[in-house]
């Protein structure tokens, strides 16, 4: 399978990204793909392999790259508890630093870049995240009608910015929630957002989790939550995308 280290322009410099698409010499439908917070690594180039093995052109982009280029950080090659309290460290100054005004620039610049590409068909296009990525996603869905067709969101904070946050999406969204990050109180005051602003939805809290499940360079993954991740992302882009390739 193809797969390419690019760089992005954006108004602040250039991003790096990997991309991966399949090896048919076929146009396919886009697919923005926003890592968690530690960034573009050999798990995160793993899930954008096996996404663009079912037929998608896949784009990661490195959205800290105003602090450097991939890797931002110096990653141990699993994250684990004994772990985590540095990395945290380095990772939660450079969100802070990640402002909205920041998100929605870089993602004028991403969408741009991924529409244009050769191996891109013509059409719109789906937004995923991870972590923080998911936050992300629902920003660039929200700022992006007209182009995002699918969002979906994995133990993201999707609701920080309120109701207003989901105002203005139109595209199907799939939420999927960590145990941990979510009570069955909390699910349902955001699903009673997401019904108010009428948007096409799923959004569940995957059983037995905790923050971080679909990574397994952490203490955090799940292969059973993966999968499950999968079986609800793939329909999701079949049904928004499947007709564009």
């Amino acid at each position: 399978m193809p797969t390419e280290t690019l760089r992005i322009p954006t108004p602040d410099g250039l991003a790096d990204a990997f991309a991966a698409y399949p090896d048919d010499g076929e146009r396919h439908p886009g697919v923005l793909m926003y890592a968690d917070a530690f960034g573009i690594r050999p798990v995160v180039r793993e899930m954008a392999r096996e996404l663009a093995g079912h037929g998608y052109y896949v784009l990661v982009p490195n959205f800290f790259y105003r602090h450097g280029p991939t890797p931002v950080l110096e990653l141990p090659e699993h994250i684990g508890e004994d772990a985590r309290p540095a990395v945290m460290a380095q990772v939660m100054p450079l969100i802070h630093a990640h402002t909205a005004e920041r998100t929605l620039s870089d993602a004028d610049a991403y969408l741009a870049f991924l529409t244009t590409r050769p191996e891109v068909a013509a059409g719109p296009v789906a937004v995923t995240g991870y972590c923080i990525g998911g936050l992300l996603a629902m920003r660039t869905a929200a700022a992006h009608p007209d182009q995002v067709a699918a969002v979906a969101g994995f133990h993201g904070p999707v609701g920080v910015d309120g109701p207003d946050g989901f105002a203005g999406i139109t595209a199907r969204i799939h939420l999927g929630h960590a145990a941990t990050d979510l009570t069955p109180e909390a699910l349902g005051e955001l699903n009673r957002v997401l019904d108010a602003a009428g948007v096409d939805y799923t959004s569940e809290i995957y059983p037995g989790t905790v923050h971080g499940f679909t990574m397994s360079d952490t203490d955090a993954f799940d292969p059973a939550a993966l999968q499950h991740h999968w079986d609800r992302l793939l329909p999701l882009l079949d049904r928004t995308l499947g007709d564009n390739g």
